[in-house]
């Protein structure tokens, strides 16, 4: 299969084939050339340049780098972790109860270009960094998971569903939760890619998350996403499968007509789908870390993102009315399922 082929079967997702990235180069560390991950993804590449490099933050964290041109033209970076496979989750984020929440990075930076997303007030670089000890990152969850309920949220800080035709991430993560069921997995995505795990039996213990939004919202602030309905039709597939299915609407951004959009959004939802099978629905206004928010200011100035008040709460930005847009949105999926179920 030639690489213009894999990358159109990794992303074709994305609906937009002539903006895919080709990795022209992809940096390797040395100390992450053995991994089977690594000979994986060069032999699925093997028109790239390859540079050899020491250490992975050389290069991903390198100061004075132009993330809107990087993110234009996207590298690979192949590396190793050493230290930091679970981190414990953070109060921005939904805990669906869960007293034991945790997240793991097994990539850094994601395909798409959301204008909204916080990785770029978050990395100096646009690139994408996978780390091949992938074993490592799933032995650190079995060992936390030895005596405890632990939840786990593995696709974060980039789309590892949207990769899993590079990676096959996914895939490990699963045969993981099949062999261990104090894990609670939550594999978040936008992408349309379920049929790359389509084959394989999904225990309930893990969660497809999906996050969707108007496709109001989605064409003007979600570059190189899927449609609402390209989504809605990969669900409709896992539910179909009985996958534990999640639907995230987040961020809420503010858009012209707002009640109407969300209004006819949730209700076609619930045309394609079958409110029965959704595990759970999570609700979040567009809110983001202060330092982050001051870093995509400066990164594009002229953001539609930037056309609202923000107010400060702690140490994030939100919309001033972020409540009022939440409860809200909130209702009008209580019209179809019970309210237990939505979680804000």
């Amino acid at each position: 299969m030639s690489q213009e082929n894999i990358l159109m079967n990794s992303y074709q997702q994305c609906g937009k084939v002539s903006r895919l990235n080709s990795f022209s180069h992809i940096y390797v560390e040395k100390s992450a050339v053995n991994f089977n991950v690594t000979r994986n993804i060069l032999d699925k590449f093997k028109n790239s340049t390859i540079v050899y490099i020491e250490n992975y933050k050389d290069v991903f964290n390198r100061a004075r780098q132009d993330y809107n041109i990087q993110k234009r033209t996207q590298n690979l970076i192949l590396a190793v972790e050493h230290n930091n496979f679970l981190y414990k989750g953070s109060d921005m984020c939904e805990d669906f109860g869960q007293e034991n929440f945790y997240y793991s990075s097994s990539i850094l930076n994601c395909a798409y270009g959301c204008e909204y997303c916080y990785l770029k007030g978050m990395y100096q670089s646009g690139n994408i960094v996978i780390f091949a000890n992938i074993d490592d990152f799933i032995n650190k969850a079995v060992e936390e998971s030895k005596d405890k309920k632990v939840y786990l949220c593995i696709s974060y800080d980039s789309d590892l569903l949207a990769f899993e035709n590079v990676t096959g991430f996914v895939r490990r993560w699963i045969e993981a939760a099949v062999k261990n069921k104090n894990l609670l997995i939550e594999v978040r995505t936008k992408s349309t890619n379920f049929k790359a795990v389509k084959d394989m039996c999904i225990p309930n213990n893990v969660i497809f998350a999906w996050t969707i939004l108007p496709d109001e919202v989605i064409k003007k602030y979600e570059l190189k996403v899927p449609s609402l309905n390209a989504r809605l039709n990969s669900i409709k597939l896992a539910t179909q499968k009985g996958v534990q299915v999640r639907l995230s609407i987040e961020p809420i951004m503010k858009i012209a007509n707002f009640k109407d959009v969300y209004r006819k959004f949730v209700d076609n939802i619930f045309t394609a789908l079958d409110s029965n099978k959704i595990r759970d629905i999570n609700i979040g206004a567009f809110r983001v870390k202060n330092e982050h928010l001051k870093r995509m200011r400066k990164l594009d100035p002229y953001s539609n993102i930037f056309a609202h008040r923000f107010v400060k709460i702690n140490d994030y930005s939100t919309y001033e009315n972020c409540d009022e847009i939440e409860k809200y949105v909130a209702k009008l999926f209580k019209n179809y399922v019970d309210e237990r179920k939505v979680f804000l």
